[in-house]
Parts: C-alpha cells; sequence; structure tokens
C-alpha cells in the first residue's frame, strides 16, 4: 500500500493535526477567522515551505561550492491582487497570487556569489512546482 508523504486529520472546528514521517504539527485559523490559532494556518504552512525550500536550495549550492555562507535569511510575503486579464483584452480581471521573497545571505561572499546564490535559490524545488504545469488529483475514499 501506498503511504502518503503528509496525513491531516481536522476533528470539530478548524484545528488540523498533520503528520509528516516521524513529525507532528498542527494548523488551525486564527480566532477571527473561526479557529483558536493554535498553530499556522495551511497558507502560512505553504508559504514556510517555499521559504524552507528557497534557504536549503542556497545551502546546497553553497556548500558544494565550499563558500563562505554562514545563513541564509528568507521572508516571505503574499497578496492576492485583481489585474487585467491579458487573455480577455477589456474582459475582467483576473486574481494573481503574488508573492514577494527576499533573501539575504551572511557570510563572507562577494558580489558575484550573491548573485548565483539568489538565481540558485529563486529556483528551488517548490517553486517549481508552483509554476507547474501542476495536475492534483481527489477523490473520496
Amino acid at each position: 500500500m501506498r503511504q502518503p508523504k503528509v496525513a491531516a486529520t481536522l476533528g470539530a472546528g478548524l484545528r488540523t493535526d498533520i503528520d509528516i514521517r516521524n513529525h507532528h504539527i498542527i494548523s488551525d485559523e486564527p480566532v477571527h477567522a473561526g479557529g483558536v490559532d493554535a498553530g499556522p494556518t495551511a497558507y502560512e504552512l505553504f508559504l514556510a515551505g517555499l521559504a524552507a525550500c528557497t534557504a536549503a536550495t542556497a545551502r546546497m549550492y553553497a556548500d558544494r561550492k565550499e563558500w563562505s555562507l554562514d545563513a541564509v535569511k528568507v521572508r516571505v510575503w503574499h497578496e492576492r491582487v485583481d489585474e487585467p486579464d491579458p487573455a480577455h483584452p477589456g474582459g475582467g480581471p483576473v486574481r494573481t497570487d503574488v508573492f514577494d521573497i527576499e533573501v539575504e545571505f551572511i557570510g563572507a561572499l562577494d558580489h558575484e556569489q550573491r548573485e548565483r546564490l539568489l538565481a540558485i535559490a529563486g529556483r528551488c524545488p517548490v517553486k517549481r512546482a508552483l509554476l507547474g504545469p501542476v495536475r492534483i488529483n481527489t477523490k473520496a475514499v
């Protein structure tokens, strides 16, 4: 039988218990959204995955090159904006998810190394998955 990468169980309310390998985390919604704020929201966990992947991708590259990278700090912002739909000029707006990512490299790196790390970090697997193509199959069991 195929084992899931992630298993989530939602009981009463909006708190979700999540099991990932031998790790357990909780997701919930803030009080103003009907939860009890027992953990980050599902979307915050999604953004955390993007930030962690960005940082880890830079770290693995710097380690392979034996560059002096002491730390990587990644900050992610997300908003949804309405933009003109380029596929339908004059039509209604299309809702677009906008992600702003700042990456700070801490260490004795020159300008070229920092630029290369930024380019590599920008190609992390989570970001590549977001940019598709993507297919999600959902079924009841």
